[in-house]
């Protein structure tokens, strides 16, 4: 899978993609909208061209306020969202080109008050997006936001992904329609806080194309 060239499809609005990206920055600007005044962590995971994050923190009223750490482990998707931030003015947003199952990329920012993990749950087995939903309680801060995607290609998973986050101290904020064929989620951790230990993997990535 090239996954430089998969992110074109972005470009288009009307696209799956395009359709999936237009509610994923609907509930990335609703978290922004609604987190307490002060400085905010922000990490993505698997940020692919971060155009998720950047695509609402350019022209948000809380841009100064955040500190992200976008991991994308392709370098050409990496580049393109340095870009993006440098073009906006967003110096708090760092790029790391780099596994982004490794916890160690998210060591000093964890807990944070958003966590985006698009385009992620899809591509991994049925056991990993279960133990990658624990690792979400690690990485979100209570009352921190985690955005989330996963297809609704038969067995529909997103019922279980939302179960499994929940019996993890998340709240369930907002899901999207089945009818739109994709999933998008929004949780709210209502747990306590625990560190996030180092040189965990926390998932697989084996890629959608191969799950089948």
């Amino acid at each position: 899978m090239d996954w430089h060239t998969w992110h074109d499809a972005y470009d288009t609005p009307d696209s799956y993609l395009g359709r999936r990206l237009a509610l994923v920055q609907e509930r990335v600007r609703l978290a922004l909208d609604e987190a307490p005044p002060g400085p905010l962590t922000a990490v993505s995971v698997c940020a692919g061209q971060g155009r998720d994050l950047i695509g609402v923190l350019a022209g948000h009223p809380r841009r100064r306020d955040v500190r992200a750490r976008l991991v994308e482990l392709d370098g050409r998707n990496a580049e393109v969202a340095a870009r993006a931030a440098g073009a906006a003015g967003l110096s708090g947003v760092e790029v790391v080109v780099g596994d982004a199952a490794s916890t160690d990329h998210y060591q000093d920012l964890a807990p944070a008050g958003l966590v985006l993990l698009c385009g992620v749950l899809g591509n991994l087995t049925d056991e990993d997006v279960e133990r990658t939903a624990g690792f979400c309680a690690l990485l979100c801060g209570p009352g921190g936001t985690l955005v989330w995607t996963r297809h609704r290609k038969a067995p529909d998973l997103v019922p279980r992904v939302c179960g499994w986050l929940e019996e993890r101290g998340f709240e369930r904020l907002w899901v999207s329609d089945p009818a739109l064929g994709f999933g998008v989620g929004a949780h709210r951790y209502a747990g306590e806080p625990r560190p996030l230990p180092s040189g965990e993997r926390m998932f697989t990535f084996v890629g959608y194309d191969t799950l089948g």
